[in-house]
Protein backbone atom coordinates (compact mmCIF):
# COMPACT_ATOMS: atom_id res chain seq x y z
CA UNK A 1 0.00 0.00 0.00
CA UNK A 2 1.39 3.37 -1.01
CA UNK A 3 1.36 5.93 1.86
CA UNK A 4 3.46 8.82 0.61
CA UNK A 5 2.13 11.21 3.19
CA UNK A 6 3.75 9.10 5.90
CA UNK A 7 7.15 9.50 4.29
CA UNK A 8 7.05 13.26 4.26
CA UNK A 9 8.90 15.05 7.04
CA UNK A 10 6.64 16.40 9.72
CA UNK A 11 7.02 20.19 9.88
CA UNK A 12 8.26 21.56 13.12
CA UNK A 13 5.68 23.43 15.13
CA UNK A 14 5.77 27.14 15.06
CA UNK A 15 6.85 28.73 17.21
CA UNK A 16 9.26 25.99 18.37
CA UNK A 17 8.10 24.24 21.59
CA UNK A 18 10.37 24.67 24.55
CA UNK A 19 10.44 22.95 27.91
CA UNK A 20 8.47 24.99 30.34
CA UNK A 21 9.73 24.98 33.93
CA UNK A 22 6.96 24.82 36.46
CA UNK A 23 7.84 27.32 39.13
CA UNK A 24 7.96 25.81 42.60
CA UNK A 25 6.37 27.62 45.44
CA UNK A 26 8.97 29.51 47.46
CA UNK A 27 9.57 28.43 51.01
CA UNK A 28 7.90 30.61 53.55
CA UNK A 29 9.70 31.94 56.59
CA UNK A 30 7.84 29.38 58.72
CA UNK A 31 8.98 26.54 56.41
CA UNK A 32 12.61 27.67 56.58
CA UNK A 33 12.40 27.90 60.37
CA UNK A 34 10.96 24.36 60.63
CA UNK A 35 13.70 23.01 58.36
CA UNK A 36 16.33 24.76 60.45
CA UNK A 37 14.80 23.33 63.61
CA UNK A 38 14.87 19.78 62.21
CA UNK A 39 18.50 20.10 61.21
CA UNK A 40 19.43 21.46 64.64
CA UNK A 41 17.43 18.71 66.37
CA UNK A 42 19.15 15.81 64.61
CA UNK A 43 22.54 17.49 64.79
CA UNK A 44 22.12 17.74 68.57
CA UNK A 45 21.09 14.07 68.76
CA UNK A 46 24.24 13.09 66.85
CA UNK A 47 26.36 15.28 69.16
CA UNK A 48 24.97 13.63 72.28
CA UNK A 49 25.51 10.16 70.81
CA UNK A 50 29.15 10.93 70.07
CA UNK A 51 29.74 12.20 73.61
CA UNK A 52 28.04 9.08 75.01
CA UNK A 53 31.16 7.12 73.95
CA UNK A 54 28.90 4.23 73.01
CA UNK A 55 30.69 3.85 69.68
CA UNK A 56 34.14 3.18 71.14
CA UNK A 57 33.89 -0.44 72.31
CA UNK A 58 32.10 -1.72 69.17
CA UNK A 59 34.73 0.08 67.09
CA UNK A 60 37.88 -1.28 68.72
CA UNK A 61 36.49 -4.39 70.48
CA UNK A 62 38.97 -3.84 73.27
CA UNK A 63 39.17 -1.70 76.35
CA UNK A 64 39.34 1.76 74.82
CA UNK A 65 42.62 3.63 75.24
CA UNK A 66 42.39 7.41 75.53
CA UNK A 67 45.77 7.64 73.76
CA UNK A 68 44.43 6.14 70.55
CA UNK A 69 44.36 8.70 67.77
CA UNK A 70 41.25 7.09 66.27
CA UNK A 71 39.29 7.40 69.51
CA UNK A 72 40.46 10.95 70.14
CA UNK A 73 39.57 12.05 66.63
CA UNK A 74 36.11 10.55 66.93
CA UNK A 75 34.98 13.47 69.09
CA UNK A 76 35.91 16.22 66.64
CA UNK A 77 32.60 15.95 64.74
CA UNK A 78 30.81 16.61 68.04
CA UNK A 79 32.97 19.70 68.61
CA UNK A 80 32.06 20.94 65.13
CA UNK A 81 28.34 20.34 65.70
CA UNK A 82 28.46 22.21 69.01
CA UNK A 83 30.11 25.22 67.38
CA UNK A 84 27.65 25.15 64.46
CA UNK A 85 24.65 25.13 66.82
CA UNK A 86 26.17 27.96 68.86
CA UNK A 87 26.83 30.10 65.79
CA UNK A 88 23.28 29.40 64.64
CA UNK A 89 21.95 31.06 67.80
CA UNK A 90 24.98 33.06 68.90
CA UNK A 91 23.08 35.80 70.72
CA UNK A 92 21.16 33.32 72.86
CA UNK A 93 24.26 31.22 73.56
CA UNK A 94 26.25 34.27 74.64
CA UNK A 95 23.55 35.57 76.96
CA UNK A 96 23.01 32.09 78.40
CA UNK A 97 26.70 31.57 79.15
CA UNK A 98 26.99 34.91 80.95
CA UNK A 99 24.30 33.71 83.35
CA UNK A 100 26.76 31.14 84.73
CA UNK A 101 29.92 33.14 85.58
CA UNK A 102 31.34 30.34 87.71
CA UNK A 103 31.46 28.05 84.67
CA UNK A 104 33.53 30.70 82.89
CA UNK A 105 35.78 30.97 85.93
CA UNK A 106 36.16 27.18 86.07
CA UNK A 107 37.17 26.96 82.41
CA UNK A 108 39.70 29.77 82.92
CA UNK A 109 41.33 27.83 85.76
CA UNK A 110 41.35 24.65 83.64
CA UNK A 111 43.15 26.40 80.79
CA UNK A 112 45.51 28.27 83.13
CA UNK A 113 46.53 25.02 84.86
CA UNK A 114 48.50 24.11 81.71
CA UNK A 115 51.17 26.60 82.84
CA UNK A 116 51.89 24.74 86.10
CA UNK A 117 50.94 21.20 85.08
CA UNK A 118 53.30 18.28 85.67
CA UNK A 119 52.43 17.26 82.09
CA UNK A 120 51.67 20.45 80.12
CA UNK A 121 51.02 18.75 76.77
CA UNK A 122 48.45 16.38 78.26
CA UNK A 123 46.74 19.16 80.20
CA UNK A 124 46.62 21.38 77.11
CA UNK A 125 45.09 18.67 74.94
CA UNK A 126 42.51 17.69 77.55
CA UNK A 127 41.73 21.29 78.51
CA UNK A 128 40.80 21.93 74.87
CA UNK A 129 38.59 18.83 74.94
CA UNK A 130 36.76 19.78 78.15
CA UNK A 131 36.15 23.32 76.87
CA UNK A 132 34.58 21.85 73.71
CA UNK A 133 32.56 19.38 75.81
CA UNK A 134 31.26 22.33 77.84
CA UNK A 135 30.44 24.23 74.65
CA UNK A 136 28.19 21.33 73.68
CA UNK A 137 26.17 21.94 76.84
CA UNK A 138 26.02 25.64 76.03
CA UNK A 139 24.78 24.79 72.54
CA UNK A 140 21.89 22.72 73.92
CA UNK A 141 20.88 25.33 76.49
CA UNK A 142 21.14 28.29 74.11
CA UNK A 143 19.26 26.65 71.24
CA UNK A 144 16.39 24.58 72.62
CA UNK A 145 13.44 25.03 74.91
CA UNK A 146 12.97 22.54 77.77
CA UNK A 147 10.44 20.38 75.91
CA UNK A 148 12.53 20.19 72.75
CA UNK A 149 15.71 19.48 74.70
CA UNK A 150 13.90 16.63 76.45
CA UNK A 151 12.98 15.16 73.06
CA UNK A 152 16.57 15.55 71.82
CA UNK A 153 17.99 13.70 74.82
CA UNK A 154 15.25 11.08 74.88
CA UNK A 155 15.83 10.36 71.18
CA UNK A 156 19.56 9.92 71.76
CA UNK A 157 18.98 7.67 74.78
CA UNK A 158 16.40 5.64 72.84
CA UNK A 159 19.03 4.90 70.18
CA UNK A 160 21.47 3.85 72.93
CA UNK A 161 18.83 1.59 74.48
CA UNK A 162 18.09 -0.16 71.18
CA UNK A 163 21.79 -0.52 70.36
CA UNK A 164 22.48 -1.97 73.83
CA UNK A 165 19.75 -4.58 73.38
CA UNK A 166 21.20 -5.45 69.96
CA UNK A 167 24.69 -6.00 71.35
CA UNK A 168 23.38 -8.00 74.32
CA UNK A 169 21.31 -10.31 72.11
CA UNK A 170 23.06 -10.50 68.74
CA UNK A 171 26.63 -9.38 69.54
CA UNK A 172 27.25 -10.89 72.96
CA UNK A 173 31.04 -10.64 72.79
CA UNK A 174 30.51 -6.90 73.01
CA UNK A 175 27.28 -6.59 74.97
CA UNK A 176 27.86 -9.10 77.80
CA UNK A 177 30.83 -9.25 80.17
CA UNK A 178 32.93 -12.42 80.23
CA UNK A 179 35.40 -11.48 82.94
CA UNK A 180 35.07 -10.01 86.44
CA UNK A 181 31.23 -10.05 86.23
CA UNK A 182 30.41 -12.89 83.80
CA UNK A 183 26.90 -12.68 82.40
CA UNK A 184 26.31 -9.05 83.37
CA UNK A 185 25.26 -6.86 80.45
CA UNK A 186 27.46 -3.91 79.59
CA UNK A 187 25.80 -2.83 76.34
CA UNK A 188 27.99 -0.44 74.37
CA UNK A 189 30.42 0.34 77.18
CA UNK A 190 33.42 -1.30 78.80
CA UNK A 191 31.83 -2.13 82.14
CA UNK A 192 28.41 -3.05 83.52
CA UNK A 193 28.23 -0.16 85.98
CA UNK A 194 28.59 2.33 83.13
CA UNK A 195 25.59 0.79 81.39
CA UNK A 196 23.67 0.80 84.67
CA UNK A 197 24.50 4.44 85.41
CA UNK A 198 23.57 5.62 81.92
CA UNK A 199 20.29 3.71 82.00
CA UNK A 200 19.48 5.18 85.42
CA UNK A 201 19.90 8.64 83.93
CA UNK A 202 18.04 7.57 80.80
CA UNK A 203 15.07 6.40 82.87
CA UNK A 204 14.76 9.90 84.34
CA UNK A 205 15.16 11.57 80.94
CA UNK A 206 12.45 9.37 79.39
CA UNK A 207 10.17 10.18 82.31
CA UNK A 208 10.84 13.90 81.89
CA UNK A 209 10.24 13.73 78.14
CA UNK A 210 6.90 12.02 78.79
CA UNK A 211 5.87 14.78 81.19
CA UNK A 212 7.02 17.62 78.93
CA UNK A 213 5.67 16.15 75.67
CA UNK A 214 2.32 14.44 76.41
CA UNK A 215 1.76 13.53 72.74
CA UNK A 216 4.74 11.17 72.89
CA UNK A 217 4.28 10.12 76.51
CA UNK A 218 3.44 6.49 75.69
CA UNK A 219 6.52 6.14 73.49
CA UNK A 220 8.87 7.54 76.11
CA UNK A 221 7.27 5.44 78.86
CA UNK A 222 7.98 2.30 76.81
CA UNK A 223 11.64 3.32 76.53
CA UNK A 224 11.75 4.06 80.26
CA UNK A 225 10.71 0.46 80.89
CA UNK A 226 13.34 -0.80 78.43
CA UNK A 227 16.00 1.31 80.20
CA UNK A 228 14.96 -0.23 83.52
CA UNK A 229 15.27 -3.72 82.01
CA UNK A 230 18.79 -2.97 80.80
CA UNK A 231 19.69 -1.62 84.23
CA UNK A 232 18.51 -4.86 85.85
CA UNK A 233 20.47 -6.92 83.31
CA UNK A 234 23.59 -4.90 84.19
CA UNK A 235 23.30 -6.19 87.79
CA UNK A 236 24.35 -2.78 89.10
CA UNK A 237 22.77 -2.29 92.53
CA UNK A 238 24.05 1.26 92.90
CA UNK A 239 22.47 2.23 89.58
CA UNK A 240 19.20 0.65 90.69
CA UNK A 241 19.19 2.93 93.73
CA UNK A 242 19.98 5.89 91.46
CA UNK A 243 17.06 5.04 89.19
CA UNK A 244 14.71 4.84 92.18
CA UNK A 245 15.94 8.25 93.34
CA UNK A 246 15.30 9.68 89.87
CA UNK A 247 11.79 8.23 89.79
CA UNK A 248 11.11 9.62 93.27
CA UNK A 249 12.34 13.04 92.13
CA UNK A 250 9.91 13.05 89.19
CA UNK A 251 7.07 12.10 91.53
CA UNK A 252 8.13 14.79 93.98
CA UNK A 253 8.06 17.48 91.27
CA UNK A 254 4.64 16.33 90.12
CA UNK A 255 3.21 16.58 93.63
CA UNK A 256 4.90 19.91 94.43
CA UNK A 257 3.62 21.61 91.28
CA UNK A 258 0.01 20.63 91.96
CA UNK A 259 -0.42 23.45 94.48
CA UNK A 260 1.24 25.39 97.33
CA UNK A 261 -0.32 23.40 100.17
CA UNK A 262 0.48 20.01 98.66
CA UNK A 263 3.93 21.26 97.69
CA UNK A 264 4.74 22.34 101.23
CA UNK A 265 3.61 19.00 102.63
CA UNK A 266 5.64 17.11 100.03
CA UNK A 267 8.72 19.21 100.84
CA UNK A 268 8.50 18.44 104.54
CA UNK A 269 7.96 14.77 103.76
CA UNK A 270 11.01 14.72 101.50
CA UNK A 271 13.17 16.43 104.13
CA UNK A 272 11.99 13.96 106.78
CA UNK A 273 12.64 11.02 104.48
CA UNK A 274 16.14 12.26 103.68
CA UNK A 275 16.89 12.69 107.39
CA UNK A 276 15.67 9.15 108.15
CA UNK A 277 17.78 7.74 105.32
CA UNK A 278 20.86 9.66 106.52
CA UNK A 279 20.31 8.33 110.04
CA UNK A 280 20.01 4.78 108.71
CA UNK A 281 23.25 5.10 106.75
CA UNK A 282 25.06 6.55 109.77
CA UNK A 283 23.74 4.11 112.38
CA UNK A 284 23.54 0.97 110.26
CA UNK A 285 26.23 1.55 107.67
CA UNK A 286 27.13 -2.14 107.42
CA UNK A 287 23.56 -3.05 106.49
CA UNK A 288 23.39 -0.18 103.99
CA UNK A 289 26.66 -1.12 102.29
CA UNK A 290 25.61 -4.76 102.26
CA UNK A 291 22.43 -3.90 100.36
CA UNK A 292 24.55 -2.13 97.75
CA UNK A 293 27.14 -4.88 97.59
CA UNK A 294 29.81 -2.51 98.92
CA UNK A 295 32.02 -2.33 101.98
CA UNK A 296 32.95 0.48 104.34
CA UNK A 297 35.94 1.39 102.14
CA UNK A 298 33.67 1.87 99.08
CA UNK A 299 35.59 -0.89 97.29
CA UNK A 300 38.98 0.59 98.13
CA UNK A 301 38.05 4.17 97.36
CA UNK A 302 38.92 5.45 100.83
CA UNK A 303 42.52 4.34 100.33
CA UNK A 304 42.65 6.36 97.10
CA UNK A 305 41.18 9.39 98.85
CA UNK A 306 43.71 9.25 101.69
CA UNK A 307 46.58 9.02 99.20
CA UNK A 308 45.19 11.93 97.15
CA UNK A 309 44.84 14.15 100.21
CA UNK A 310 48.51 13.61 101.04
CA UNK A 311 49.46 14.63 97.50
CA UNK A 312 47.16 17.66 97.60
CA UNK A 313 49.10 18.86 100.64
CA UNK A 314 52.13 19.23 98.37
CA UNK A 315 50.33 21.69 96.03
CA UNK A 316 47.13 22.85 97.74
CA UNK A 317 46.77 26.12 95.80
CA UNK A 318 47.57 25.12 92.22
CA UNK A 319 47.24 21.35 92.01
CA UNK A 320 49.16 19.32 89.45
CA UNK A 321 47.39 20.42 86.27
CA UNK A 322 44.09 19.49 84.66
CA UNK A 323 43.84 15.71 84.13
CA UNK A 324 47.62 15.36 84.20
CA UNK A 325 48.11 13.05 87.18
CA UNK A 326 46.56 9.81 85.98
CA UNK A 327 48.56 9.40 82.77
CA UNK A 328 51.97 10.08 84.37
CA UNK A 329 54.25 7.09 83.75
CA UNK A 330 57.48 8.64 85.03
CA UNK A 331 57.29 6.77 88.32
CA UNK A 332 58.28 9.92 90.23
CA UNK A 333 55.14 12.05 90.21
CA UNK A 334 52.05 12.08 92.44
CA UNK A 335 50.49 9.16 90.57
CA UNK A 336 53.29 6.83 91.66
CA UNK A 337 52.73 7.76 95.32
CA UNK A 338 48.97 7.30 95.02
CA UNK A 339 49.43 3.83 93.52
CA UNK A 340 51.87 2.90 96.26
CA UNK A 341 49.58 4.02 99.09
CA UNK A 342 46.35 2.70 97.56
CA UNK A 343 47.83 -0.70 96.78
CA UNK A 344 46.45 -0.79 93.22
CA UNK A 345 46.35 1.39 90.10
CA UNK A 346 43.29 3.67 90.04
CA UNK A 347 42.16 5.38 86.84
CA UNK A 348 40.89 8.51 88.56
CA UNK A 349 40.15 9.92 92.01
CA UNK A 350 36.70 8.30 92.34
CA UNK A 351 35.53 11.58 93.84
CA UNK A 352 34.77 14.67 91.75
CA UNK A 353 35.68 17.07 94.54
CA UNK A 354 39.09 15.58 95.26
CA UNK A 355 39.67 15.34 91.51
CA UNK A 356 39.34 19.11 91.12
CA UNK A 357 41.54 19.83 94.12
CA UNK A 358 44.23 17.44 92.88
CA UNK A 359 44.26 18.80 89.34
CA UNK A 360 43.16 22.43 89.65
CA UNK A 361 44.09 23.34 93.21
CA UNK A 362 42.11 25.45 95.64
CA UNK A 363 40.87 27.98 93.08
CA UNK A 364 39.63 25.26 90.75
CA UNK A 365 37.88 23.54 93.64
CA UNK A 366 36.18 26.80 94.65
CA UNK A 367 35.11 27.54 91.06
CA UNK A 368 33.61 24.06 90.69
CA UNK A 369 31.97 24.28 94.11
CA UNK A 370 30.33 27.63 93.36
CA UNK A 371 29.19 26.45 89.94
CA UNK A 372 27.68 23.35 91.54
CA UNK A 373 25.95 25.24 94.36
CA UNK A 374 24.48 27.84 92.02
CA UNK A 375 23.15 25.10 89.75
CA UNK A 376 21.58 23.11 92.57
CA UNK A 377 19.99 26.23 94.06
CA UNK A 378 18.42 27.07 90.69
CA UNK A 379 17.25 23.45 90.34
CA UNK A 380 15.48 23.57 93.71
CA UNK A 381 13.77 26.83 92.76
CA UNK A 382 12.75 25.33 89.41
CA UNK A 383 11.02 22.44 91.19
CA UNK A 384 8.38 24.92 92.38
CA UNK A 385 8.21 27.10 89.27
CA UNK A 386 8.85 25.38 85.94
CA UNK A 387 8.18 22.15 84.07
CA UNK A 388 11.84 22.11 83.07
CA UNK A 389 12.57 20.76 86.55
CA UNK A 390 11.32 17.37 85.34
CA UNK A 391 14.37 17.17 83.11
CA UNK A 392 17.01 18.89 85.22
CA UNK A 393 16.28 17.99 88.84
CA UNK A 394 16.39 14.14 88.68
CA UNK A 395 19.57 14.23 86.61
CA UNK A 396 21.28 16.73 88.91
CA UNK A 397 20.22 14.81 92.01
CA UNK A 398 21.74 11.58 90.71
CA UNK A 399 24.78 13.44 89.39
CA UNK A 400 25.34 15.01 92.82
CA UNK A 401 25.37 11.61 94.53
CA UNK A 402 27.68 10.16 91.88
CA UNK A 403 30.22 12.95 92.41
CA UNK A 404 30.91 11.48 95.86
CA UNK A 405 32.23 8.17 94.48
CA UNK A 406 33.09 8.91 90.83
CA UNK A 407 35.05 11.56 88.93
CA UNK A 408 32.31 12.73 86.60
CA UNK A 409 32.59 16.52 86.99
CA UNK A 410 34.67 18.65 84.60
CA UNK A 411 35.34 15.55 82.47
CA UNK A 412 36.29 15.87 78.81
CA UNK A 413 34.41 14.00 76.06
CA UNK A 414 31.71 12.79 78.45
CA UNK A 415 28.03 13.52 77.89
CA UNK A 416 27.29 13.54 81.62
CA UNK A 417 29.34 16.71 81.90
CA UNK A 418 27.71 18.05 78.73
CA UNK A 419 24.27 17.52 80.26
CA UNK A 420 25.29 19.04 83.59
CA UNK A 421 26.46 22.19 81.80
CA UNK A 422 23.33 22.25 79.61
CA UNK A 423 20.97 22.01 82.58
CA UNK A 424 23.00 24.46 84.67
CA UNK A 425 22.83 27.11 81.97
CA UNK A 426 19.24 26.39 81.00
CA UNK A 427 18.12 26.80 84.61
CA UNK A 428 19.66 30.29 84.55
CA UNK A 429 18.35 31.02 81.04
CA UNK A 430 14.68 29.93 80.94
CA UNK A 431 12.50 29.53 77.87
CA UNK A 432 11.10 33.03 78.05
CA UNK A 433 14.61 34.44 77.46
CA UNK A 434 15.04 32.64 74.14
CA UNK A 435 14.87 34.64 70.94
CA UNK A 436 11.74 33.24 69.29
CA UNK A 437 13.32 33.39 65.84
CA UNK A 438 16.18 31.13 66.91
CA UNK A 439 14.58 28.84 69.48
Amino acid sequence: MNRPFLDRPVPAPWPPMQAVAVPSEPLTAADRLRRKDRVAFWAAVAMVLIFSQGWQLPLVRELPSTNTVLLQGGFFPAYGIALAIIFGSLWNATRATLRQPFLIMLMIVVVASVTWSVDPSTSARRAFAVVCTSLAGIALAGRFRWAVMADVLATAFAILVLASFFTGIAWREIGVMREIFPGAWRGLWIEKNILGGIMAQGFGIFGAAAMLNPKRAKLWCVFAVLAAVLLILSQSKTSLVAMMIGAAAIGFIYVVQRGPAIGTAALWLAVTGAAVLAGFVFLASDVFFGLLGKDATFTGRTRIWSAIIRQVEQRPWTGFGYSAVWSDTSGRGPFAWIVKEAGFTPEHAHNSWLEQWLGLGFFGLVAWGMFFLQTMALALIAVFRTKGAYLAFPFLLIFSLQTLTESIAVVYNDFRWTLFVAFAIKLAFPDRELDAKKA
